[in-house]
């Protein structure tokens, strides 16, 4: 709070009182999305990407009705909503993403406390209104909005894509080609999105230095667990550590062999803590990950529906089907929910007649 008892979002903290402006409805526009930045910056700690992104959806719909907030009407999220859908073929959580930007937006400006209402008033002769209500917007009634299409890959279809992962390190060996060191370190990422069941972004934030011995497992040595600190955020949180053990010992081993005998070829490894490093000395990102699954897939001609997550859902699935505890799973890879890591199961038609199998058997015994 900063002068008379009012937040430095308000509408009279955020115009220059008392200069005449040559153009009111933009300035007062670009003023609004100005505190609403502020407000979401003090108060909910939001990261300046996330406020970028929800301030780009405003100016869209902006762009769309042709007009100013204290102009708009819920039949303009109709129209623009009909457009998002029709038109640009938009999914149902990116539809969700839009109306609760522009839901809080209009929460903001209508709010008393930062005086908006009052100032359009003076200025404009209206005032701004909520324009998203719950018969005209997307309710979020599941954990995952995915498409309905993604599943987790078969064991098959996993051995199948590391082995060419593998063997796509050879292959530049042989051929004396420079990519030799980012197919060996592509080639372990993926090993780690399958074998600790992390997201794209979680993987490509991990340090050389988040890998931990676990007493309970002496011969993974140092990695016997796996401290993610870049979990998924929720709500204006912070991301979510977590540290998940390790249960699948060839990828501990692959890891190990990345670390000791790939990384320190890189010219900066003694420089920086980043696990996975690119020839330019930066970090690997999500794109980069995401582009060279996409080029093996296609490569082996699998299904397109299949992405980097669908290592983390095959990861759920398998242990589920090897006799992990569920509870267990979720808290492996991060799920609050039970209901999450089920959406996130798909098991195979032979572990669901082996556990009918057990279910009968146990059946007929009883009734015995």
């Amino acid at each position: 709070m900063s002068g008379a008892g009012l937040s430095d979002a308000s509408a009279g903290l955020v115009l220059l009182q008392g200069v005449t402006l040559l153009h009111p409805e933009d300035a007062v526009f670009d003023a609004m999305l100005e505190g609403w930045a502020r407000q979401q910056r003090g108060g909910r700690r939001l990261q300046p990407d996330t406020i970028k992104d929800r301030q780009s959806v405003v100016r869209r719909f902006s762009e769309h009705t042709n007009a100013y907030p204290w102009q708009w009407s819920a039949a303009d999220v109709d129209e623009w909503m009909t457009y998002l859908i029709a038109e640009l073929k938009r999914a149902e959580s990116t539809i969700r993403g839009y109306q609760g930007a522009l839901r809080m937006f209009c929460e903001y400006i209508t709010s008393p406390h930062y005086q908006w209402p009052q100032e359009c008033e003076e200025r404009f002769g209206t005032h701004p209104v909520q324009i998203c209500h719950e018969w005209n917007t997307v309710a979020h009634l599941v954990d995952y909005e995915g498409s309905a299409d993604r599943r987790p890959m078969t064991r098959e279809e996993i051995q199948t894509f590391l082995d060419y992962a593998d063997a796509q390190v050879d292959r530049a060996v042989r051929l004396g080609r420079k990519g030799a060191l980012a197919a060996y370190r592509d080639a372990t990422v993926f090993k780690v999105l399958y074998g600790w069941g992390t997201r794209c972004t979680e993987t490509s934030r991990l340090d050389i230095t988040d890998w931990y011995r676990n007493p309970k497992a002496p011969e993974l040595g140092r990695y016997g667990s796996l401290h993610v600190r870049f979990g998924k955020r929720t709500k204006g949180s912070p991301p979510r550590r977590r540290t998940t053990l390790s249960v699948m010992p060839w990828a501990a081993e692959a890891v190990e062999d990345y670390i000791v005998n790939a990384r320190p070829r890189y010219k900066v490894a003694g420089d920086t803590p980043a696990l996975w490093l690119t020839e330019r000395g930066g970090r690997l990102q999500v794109r980069e990950i995401e582009d060279r699954f996409a080029e093996y897939r296609d490569a082996l001609g699998l299904d397109k529906v299949l992405v980097p997550h669908c290592l983390r859902h095959s990861h759920v699935t398998h242990q589920i089907e090897d006799g992990a505890d569920p509870a267990f799973v979720q808290r492996q890879v991060g799920h609050r929910f039970p209901s999450t890591t089920a959406l996130y199961t798909g098991v195979s038609g032979d572990f669901m007649n082996t556990m009918m199998r057990k279910v009968l058997d146990r059946a007929l015994a009883i009734g015995q």
